[in-house]
C-alpha cells in the first residue's frame, strides 16, 4: 500500500465522528455528507503538509471540517421544525400541505455514527449530542457560537484549542460560550434532562406504538401518549399539539385492513425510529416517512415525522417493499 494509501485510509476511520460534526454544524445529513467527503478530499490533497508535531491527525481533519461548514453555512439559512416556525394548528387537516422549499432539518440514521468496539471514543464522539431537540435548537446560534459551543461542549475541547482553529483569542471563545449556552437554554431548556439510552420499557413502549399504528388501534396508541405530546411532520408545516388532535390527525391516517402501511424499525439521532412504506394503488408499498419518537419514561412526548422517500437511502432502506 502506498504512502498515501495509507493516510487515506487512516483518515476514514474519523469518518463517522466527522459527518456527525458536519450534522451538528448543518442539520441535514445530506450536506454533512458532501462536506465530509470534501473534508476527506482536502486532506488527502494537503497530506504532505500536514505535521503532526503541530497537530493530530483528528484535530487537523475538524480544524478543515469546521472550516467547511462555515463557509458552507454563509450562504444558507437555519434549518428547522416546523414548532419552530408557527404555531399549532387548532383542527385538524389530514392532508396539510407540503413546503419543500423551506429548508427542514433531516434525521440522521444511528447506523451512520459508527459502532465500532474498536474505538470506543471515536464512537462516543460521534453519538454525543446528537439527539434531535439538540440539533433543532443549535440552528438558533450563529455559525461561530455553533462551532465553539460543539467543540467545547461536545468534543471537550480547551478554549486555546478553539481559538487556534477559528483564528480567535481564548476570552473571545469563552465569551461565545456563554452566550451560546444562555441561547440554547432559552431555546431548549429541558435538553440537559435528555438520556441517549432507553429502557426496556420505553422499548417496549414503541413495540406498542408500532403495533397499535399497524393495526389502526387509536385506543391503545392514546394510551401512549402525553397530554401534551407533539407532531410534527416536516415538510409540512402544520403541526399538532395535545393527545386528542394527534390521534385524530392519526385517525386518518391508521390501517384500513391491516395492510395499508409497513413498519421496518431503525434508529435515528440515537433514538428510536420507524421507517414506514404506504401501499398505493399497485398494491407496492412505497417509502412515505420516517417517525422518530421522542420519549419519557412512562409516554411518548414528540412524534417527528420525516416525510420524503428520499430520507430513506440514507438508512440503507429501499424504496419499496
Amino acid at each position: 500500500m502506498t504512502i498515501g494509501a495509507d493516510f487515506a485510509a487512516e483518515t476514514m476511520t474519523y469518518r463517522p465522528e466527522l459527518l456527525a460534526h458536519c450534522y451538528r454544524m448543518l442539520g441535514s445529513v445530506h450536506d454533512a455528507e458532501d462536506l465530509v467527503q470534501e473534508t476527506l478530499l482536502r486532506a488527502w490533497r494537503a497530506a504532505d503538509r500536514f505535521d503532526e508535531r503541530r497537530a493530530s491527525l483528528r484535530t487537523w481533519l475538524y480544524r478543515i471540517a469546521t472550516n467547511a461548514c462555515l463557509t458552507a453555512l454563509e450562504q444558507r439559512g437555519r434549518r428547522a421544525l416546523p414548532t419552530d416556525l408557527n404555531g399549532p394548528a387548532a383542527t385538524v387537516r389530514p392532508r396539510p400541505p407540503r413546503h419543500p422549499e423551506i429548508s427542514w432539518l433531516e434525521p440522521i440514521p444511528d447506523a451512520l455514527l459508527g459502532n465500532s468496539a474498536d474505538d470506543p471514543a471515536t464512537v462516543v464522539a460521534a453519538r454525543s449530542g446528537i439527539r434531535l431537540a439538540f440539533i433543532a435548537a443549535l440552528q438558533y446560534l450563529p455559525a461561530r457560537q455553533r462551532a465553539v459551543l460543539l467543540l467545547r461542549d461536545v468534543l471537550a475541547w480547551s478554549a486555546a484549542e478553539v481559538a487556534d482553529l477559528l483564528d480567535t483569542s481564548p476570552a473571545a471563545v469563552n465569551s461565545a460560550l456563554q452566550r451560546a449556552r444562555a441561547q440554547l437554554d432559552k431555546a431548549a431548556p429541558m435538553i440537559d434532562r435528555m438520556s441517549e439510552s432507553l429502557s426496556p420499557g420505553e422499548r417496549a413502549m414503541i413495540d406498542r406504538y408500532v403495533t397499535a399504528f399497524g393495526n389502526g388501534d387509536m385506543d391503545e396508541l392514546s394510551k401512549l401518549l402525553r397530554d401534551d405530546v407533539v407532531l410534527e411532520m416536516p415538510p409540512a408545516l402544520v403541526w399538532f399539539a395535545g393527545r386528542a388532535h394527534v390521534v385524530a390527525f392519526f385517525a386518518h391516517k391508521a390501517n384500513q385492513d391491516g395492510d395499508t402501511w409497513r413498519a421496518v424499525p431503525t434508529a435515528a439521532n440515537t433514538q428510536p425510529a420507524v421507517a414506514y412504506y404506504l401501499r398505493d394503488a399497485d398494491g407496492t408499498h412505497r417509502a412515505h416517512s420516517i417517525h422518530v419518537l421522542t420519549t419519557t419514561e412512562t409516554a411518548i412526548e414528540r412524534i417527528t415525522v420525516f416525510l420524503g422517500e428520499e430520507l430513506f437511502r440514507p438508512f440503507g432502506l429501499p424504496p419499496a417493499l
